[in-house]
């Protein structure tokens, strides 16, 4: 429904849709769009994640995350991933287009005074304190696979490594969580937003 939406709009194309953290970021790397349109609840791979790679990987991308939540918590995990704004997803299809603008024009969005359920976040460049405990980033992939459910061995195919090599990084993140069975890993990572029902990725031209 939002691509059909964007497609309205002369100036903006829609090169991509992905239903996953991980299709998204192959099809950035593929696609090199401008701007990515991130939900922060990506199966497979969560938004934050996802973004942190695809900035990595392509410096000249931006990316516009949309999420359900309005905390500072949010909000700073996405400056430390990267991202050029943060949007609530109750923002008007005119307020994502105008950000989207923005960020394509000038990097980032900002837009001082807006009402919060409409409020466009100029992301700050201070560091901030690495979210989730301090996992890394391939142990916050990890955790969300354990937390969806998956054994490990289909975690270990879905990342390209070892079975050793994932125990070794649940072994780690448990011992940095302080959480050590599994049902408490998902209910953990469902309070910190690594995993949700529902999510999407749109790249634009």
């Amino acid at each position: 429904m939002l691509r059909s939406m964007l497609e309205l709009e002369p100036d903006l194309k829609v090169l991509g849709v992905a239903a996953d953290g991980r299709e998204a970021i192959r099809l950035a790397s593929q696609l090199r769009p401008e701007v990515v349109i991130m939900d922060i609840a990506m199966p497979r791979l969560n938004g934050l994640e996802a973004t942190r790679q695809i900035v990595r990987l392509l410096p000249d991308t931006r990316v516009v995350i949309l999420s359900a939540h309005g905390d500072d918590a949010y909000r700073s995990r996405a400056a430390e991933a990267g991202a050029a704004a943060y949007l609530l997803k109750t923002i008007t299809l005119e307020g994502l287009c105008e950000t989207i603008r923005k960020v394509k024009s000038h990097g980032w969005a900002g837009r001082p005074g807006a009402q919060p359920a409409e409020r466009v976040s100029e992301m700050p460049q201070a560091k901030v304190e690495s979210p989730f405990g301090g996992l890394t980033s391939r142990e916050v992939e990890v955790l969300q696979l354990i937390a969806e459910g998956y054994p490990n061995k289909a975690i270990a195919a879905h990342l390209g490594i070892t079975l050793k090599t994932v125990g070794n990084h649940r072994e780690h993140l448990m011992a940095k969580l302080d959480i050590h069975d599994a049902a408490s890993l998902t209910r953990y990572a469902i309070r910190e937003g690594i995993i949700q029902s529902g999510g999407l990725g749109e790249l634009l031209g």
